[in-house]
Parts: structure tokens; C-alpha cells; sequence
């Protein structure tokens, strides 16, 4: 090949490199939206009670960053603040059955006060309660999401006194009625992968 035409040929190159990543990217984000539906949340399937844990002593060290990142949001009381948090991830959190472009907007107008605290209160509630843990992806080493709160992942027709109590500090009493009707949780859940990596906030 002429000198010159190698030289015309690397822009070329370039871009196919980078429109190949992207391609890649979307397909990552979307395999795994369907992976945190189909193990995250299906409490309705047989399967044995999560183990539960409270506090920040058994979280590792990236998941308690990235929690205390949202906290820090929740204590300022300014949805802007969540945006560190947001854009510690490579790829945005899973916050909608649709893609969403700027996930701060999008929470500003489904909170009832229109400003975003409704969902600051909320991820507040969430990560001050007991969680639980699902291996959830193909890393081995990185494998682990930490899911709040861990009623997500059982089924609620035999929740303890104590675990009722807790339920309702969360949801409406109407949203608890619905639930013990179904036995299965239908409100905000969130997940931290061991990385530290927020995976998604979503119901």
C-alpha cells in the first residue's frame, strides 16, 4: 500500500475501533439490565431466604464508597449533589425500564415534590436498612451485588413481627397490605456491585 494511503487509511481504522466499543457497551448495559430482572427481585421463585446483614462492617471497601457517595446526596438534600455518585460508573445506573438519558432529570420529575427529595428520602430509607447479597454477573473476583433492601429477594408471607415493622419504616401502609397480599416487594430497590459499581435503583 502507497505511504500516503496508509496514512489516509488510519482515521479509517480509528473510528471502526471506536464504533465497535460502543456496540460492545450497549450490549454489555443491556445483558445486564436482563440479568438484574431475571435474579434480582424474583421473590416470588422458590428459592431459600437471603442472607441478611446490617451496618457497613461486612460491605467491602468500593461498595462503601459508592454508598457513602449517595448518602452524602441524601444528607445535602440536593438532588445536584447525586451526580457525584451517578458519574463514579462507567455506565449509569439502572434507574428505568427505558434508557434515560440524564438520570438527576428523570428522578426530579417522578418525585412527588418535584425537586428530587422524595427520592433522596428514599435512597436514604433503602441503604440504612438490611441488605442482602446475589452472585450476579460472570466475574468471578467482582461477582457480587449487595442489594437494598434484602425483602427484594424473599418472598413476604412470613415475615417475623420484627421484619413487618421494618418493612413499613420503607413502604406506604397501603404499598405493605398489597405486598403481604402478593408476598412479593414492589418498591425502590438498589444494588452496589462489590467493585463498587452502582448497578441500578429501580422498582
Amino acid at each position: 500500500m502507497p505511504h500516503h494511503m496508509r496514512f489516509a487509511a488510519a482515521p479509517v481504522a480509528i473510528f471502526l475501533l471506536v464504533l465497535l466499543g460502543l456496540v460492545h457497551a450497549c450490549r454489555t448495559d443491556s445483558a445486564w439490565a436482563q440479568t438484574v430482572r431475571q435474579k434480582s427481585g424474583a421473590a416470588g421463585a422458590a428459592k431459600p431466604a437471603p442472607v441478611v446483614h446490617y451496618g457497613t462492617d461486612d460491605l467491602p471497601e468500593p461498595v462503601r464508597e459508592m454508598r457513602e457517595a449517595i448518602l452524602t446526596a441524601v444528607r445535602s438534600g440536593k438532588m445536584d449533589d447525586l451526580r457525584i455518585a451517578v458519574e463514579l460508573n462507567e455506565i449509569k445506573p439502572i434507574i428505568a425500564e427505558t434508557p434515560t438519558p440524564d438520570p438527576i432529570q428523570h428522578w426530579r420529575q417522578v418525585s412527588a415534590d418535584g425537586e428530587g427529595r422524595e427520592i433522596l428520602a428514599i435512597l436514604g430509607q433503602l441503604l440504612d436498612a438490611g441488605y442482602t447479597v446475589l452472585p450476579i454477573g460472570k466475574d468471578l473476583e467482582n461477582n457480587r451485588v449487595y442489594v437494598w433492601p434484602y425483602f427484594a429477594e424473599m418472598k413476604l408471607d412470613s415475615l417475623t413481627p420484627a421484619q413487618e415493622v421494618e418493612l413499613m419504616r420503607l413502604v406506604p401502609g397501603a404499598a405493605f397490605r398489597d405486598m403481604k397480599q402478593t408476598g412479593r416487594y414492589t418498591h425502590y430497590k438498589l444494588g452496589i456491585g462489590a467493585d463498587g459499581t452502582w448497578h441500578f435503583f429501580i422498582r
